[in-house]
């Protein structure tokens, strides 16, 4: 044995308390390089060992907020710099729809980054050439009984002194273990260039294996899933018809079931003169059009309808809702605008429903009150 390098020395006991009593005292001797190996976790044993807080709580914090803040930097890019999406007048930048995929992400790179550190940086995986491994202090603590072992680079150590201090503690199988020879004679290391460049291989021939079987064998004939279908997809050209388009305008004259066509399609005056507004002034219908008048008009028009919208940076400036030619159009006039558009607004027709928009027509008649009060409105 002399001419072996130490490893440690290890002693065993049967119960928790004469553990937890060793433990103790191994710990007010001084000695710092030690660990204690049990069937199962003991209660207090850390306050034993005057063990401090594990540091992997930081590296899960740290890898936690890195994924809050690519989640939260990646959606700004997409939502509000490379490709700016209107959604019903909100912010390019709307956090509150953005929290879920935030969460998500936080979460994911903090488990896989903590497991990950865990083991290949705390636990130093895939190194197993541990001197416990096979011995039989490593079983028999694996087992049923108790075990403490002072490593030989304590400061402190000394074999015989350690053998005498669990002696003191009336301990079992006092033992000492050795390095493996042939371990030190290889000078094992685990990231190796060797090692990293096997493992770099097998990640390649995975990877590739999975992305032909899910890819190509698959889909090979006859089973091509349904990927090759007698369709046309929309936006998409076809040999068909004449025109050469795939989307094809609905037949003329017809109606989709539960709606009723528009009578006054071309003829702004007509609608002007015969519709008349079927919805009540409530607050009920108010509060209605405000919310559809803020979700589609807002952007163009502004929020109070004076043509101000966030939009008019990239788009022409719309005219106010307050001129008095707007202000003298009758409720019907402004129902058929948008139902059809005018210039370059759109129709709203597939977007908002009859009934609100005739609640959108009494939300934009309190704005032009609003901004147009008369003298019996300021009593």
């Amino acid at each position: 044995m002399d001419n072996k390098k130490i490893y440690a020395v290890t002693g065993l006991f049967d119960t928790p308390d004469e553990i937890i009593h060793a433990t103790k005292k191994v710990s007010s001797a001084g000695y710092k390089q030690y660990d204690v190996n049990t069937p199962y976790p003991v209660h207090g044993m850390n306050i034993a060992m005057k063990l401090k807080h594990s540091k992997l709580g930081y590296f899960a914090l740290a890898f936690g907020l890195s994924g809050t803040a690519i989640a939260l930097l990646f959606m700004y890019w997409v939502t509000a710099i490379d490709y700016p999406l209107v959604i019903g007048g909100k912010p390019f930048f709307s956090l509150p729809a953005l929290i879920p995929v935030t969460f998500e992400l936080t979460v994911l790179l903090a488990s896989i980054g903590t497991v990950v550190t865990m083991l290949f940086l705390f636990f130093r995986l895939p190194n197993n050439a541990h001197p416990l491994h096979d011995t039989n202090y490593m079983k028999k603590v694996s087992e049923d009984k108790y075990g403490i072992c002072i490593e030989a680079k304590d400061k402190l150590f000394d074999a015989g002194k350690v053998r005498d201090l669990l002696i003191s503690l009336n301990a079992k199988e006092i033992s000492e273990v050795y390095y493996d020879e042939d371990y030190l004679k290889s000078n094992f290391k685990v990231y190796t260039p060797q090692f990293m460049g096997f493992l770099l291989i097998v990640f390649i021939v995975v990877s590739s294996a999975i992305y032909y079987y899910n890819n190509k064998m698959l889909y090979k004939p006859p089973y091509n899933w349904m990927m090759e279908q007698d369709r046309v997809n929309p936006q998409s050209k076809s040999s068909f018809f004449a025109d050469g388009f795939g989307m094809r305008q609905p037949v003329e004259g017809t109606v989709s079931r539960g709606h009723l066509p528009y009578l006054y399609a071309g003829q702004p005056e007509e609608a002007g003169a015969k519709l008349v507004n079927p919805v009540s002034v409530t607050k009920e219908n108010l509060a209605l059009g405000q919310k559809k008048f803020l979700t589609f008009c807002s952007p163009c028009h502004g929020n109070f309808a004076k043509g101000d919208g966030r939009l008019n940076n990239l788009f022409p400036v719309p005219p106010s809702l307050h001129s008095d030619k707007v202000r003298t159009w009758t409720d019907g006039r402004i129902f058929h605008v948008i139902t059809e558009g005018q210039n370059l607004m759109p129709s709203y027709a597939t977007q908002v429903t009859p009934e609100e928009r005739w609640a959108i027509v009494l939300y934009v008649r309190a704005l032009q009150r609003a901004l147009n009060a008369k003298e019996e409105d300021l009593k």
